[in-house]
């Protein structure tokens, strides 16, 4: 494992500043608990740009006592665990008790860059384990790991990934598996389900200090606010909005969004069976379990903006409904222009016209009749020669409908000419926006396949520097912007992933 020098300023374990402002709260939120203890842990990730994230030094991953201390084994001073207790629609059901089943939060570590919550994911049964063991599996743990941080590197509002500690003990899941744990960080783990949880039980005084707490610990510029929790909401529609039109437009399912798994700060949180599209599909469904296709790719807007509904809904007792249903409204205002944004930069457009929007769905559509790798065919469109140059046979050799191709290509020359865009800088800043390199499931499933069989880490430290990276051309990585081999076919990602 290549870790570095510590930086000027990096702390050891020991050295770490703790605080837990989310345990001084009001008991009603969250069980008090140690983390259960994990045989035999030993380091499976460390991510230095986590670590630096806290003003922990690297090297301290090589230390024994780091996997001791990241399985919940052992406690450093100022540690303060405790599972949250939460409530959630999931697929649309309301829970009216959730929670925090197999994670703990180890409290905020504050360094120079702020606070951030360290939070065990694995650590064991908690009071809202629901018939659970409280365990992580190594292969999921895997999976939120890497998309996590190449979400980081692609712009996307996520949580982190700090290091997996794995063991040999057995788990059950469809098969046999052995034990692991993510440390997860964030500068919060408050999802819409919180406030759903105190709301639906009425203790309304909860629910206003819960919102006080967000607003003073995440949104401090609203405290002086005439209306601070009108206020917080629209923050929360405008991050919400932003979030989802950055799934969209880079290809990316999250499988699962209930509002347990819908961050209060915008955040992508959560990774179970999520996934980058590859062959475009309006209606993808990356989620096995997800047998109506709610959450298909497609329904990720609408989902979002009904989950919404259900955070507003929790909040009533501090504004008036007429009040939230106008906040509400401006939602999908707000996520079509951020959608559109992105999408006009994905082509290369450096100015708004009228007819953006239906260039954009049309050539989606064409994606998806021929089921064209998505992330491959934008990087290709950046060489686009508008002089008609023999470099766009690449780009045509993706089209079965070549006539349809034509013509909405034909409107494409004409769209760049409007604005005079020129070839060079067009293709600079389509490289920019548009990565070559995404977590497709086959590769996070060899790297969890190296990992299970053979001890093997280095591949997901490799896919993660790849995935660090993503608009860069990489020189000897081209078989990492691959579509998925035939083997991979068969591959499903369900809640259990």
């Amino acid at each position: 494992m290549n870790i570095g020098r510590a930086e000027l300023g990096a702390v050891r374990l020991e050295e770490l500043r703790f605080d837990n402002r989310y345990g001084r709260l009001p008991p009603a939120f969250y069980t008090r608990l140690a983390p259960t203890p994990l045989p035999d842990p030993y380091l499976v990730a460390f991510n230095p740009a986590a670590a630096e994230l806290i003003g922990l030094a690297a090297e301290e991953a090589q230390r024994g006592e780091f996997a001791e201390i990241f399985c919940g084994n052992r406690l450093l001073p100022g540690f303060d665990p405790l599972a949250a207790i939460y409530a959630g629609h999931q697929f649309g059901v309301f829970v009216p008790e959730l929670g925090d089943g197999r994670a703990i939060l180890l409290g905020e570590a504050t360094a120079a860059q702020g606070a951030w919550d360290l939070q065990l994911k694995g650590a064991g049964q908690t009071p809202y384990s629901r018939m659970g063991d409280g365990r992580a599996v190594l292969r999921s743990t895997i999976r939120e790991y890497l998309c996590s941080e190449a979400m980081h590197a692609l712009g996307i509002p996520t949580t982190r990934a700090l290091a997996i500690v794995g063991s040999d003990q057995p788990v059950i899941r469809e098969n046999v598996e052995s034990a692991a744990v993510l440390t997860r960080m964030a500068r919060s783990h408050v999802r819409f389900g919180t406030f759903e949880l105190f709301s639906s039980r009425r203790q309304h005084e909860h629910v206003q200090t819960l919102a006080d707490y967000v607003i003073e610990r995440h949104y401090p510029q609203l405290r002086e606010a005439d209306e601070p929790y009108l206020e917080l909401l629209r923050a929360v529609i405008a991050r919400t909005a932003q979030l989802i039109a950055q799934w969209q437009a880079v290809g990316f399912c999250h499988g699962v969004m209930n509002t347990d798994n819908m961050s209060i700060l915008g955040l992508t949180i959560d990774y179970g069976p999520y996934g980058f599209i590859e062959g475009f599909d309006w209606g993808h469904v990356c989620n096995h379990s997800d047998h109506s296709g709610r959450y298909a790719y497609n329904m990720q807007p609408r989902v979002a903006h009904w989950n919404l509904y259900c955070l507003a809904q929790a909040l009533l007792p501090l504004f008036e409904v007429e009040q939230a249903q106008s906040a509400l409204e401006a939602y999908e205002a707000q996520y079509e222009r951020h959608y559109l944004a992105l999408m006009r930069a994905k082509l290369g457009l450096a100015t708004e016209q009228g007819e953006d929007a239906a260039l954009i769905k049309d050539l989606l559509q064409l994606l998806h009749q021929d089921r064209i790798d998505y992330s491959n065919c934008f990087r290709r469109l950046a060489n686009f020669d508008s002089a008609h140059g023999a470099g766009n046979a690449a780009l045509r050799e993706l089209f079965a409908d070549g006539a349809a191709y034509a013509d909405w290509l034909a409107r494409y020359r004409t769209r760049l000419a409007l604005e005079q865009s020129a070839d060079g800088a067009r293709k600079a800043r389509m490289d920019r926006v548009n990565p070559k390199y995404v977590l497709r499931n086959y590769l996070a499933e060899t790297a969890i396949r190296k990992a299970a069989d053979e001890r093997d880490y280095s591949e997901i430290e490799r896919l993660t520097l790849v995935l660090s990276r993503p608009y860069d051309e990489q020189p000897g990585m081209q078989a990492y912007a691959e579509p998925a081999p035939q083997w991979a076919s068969a591959l499903a990602v369900s809640c259990s992933s």
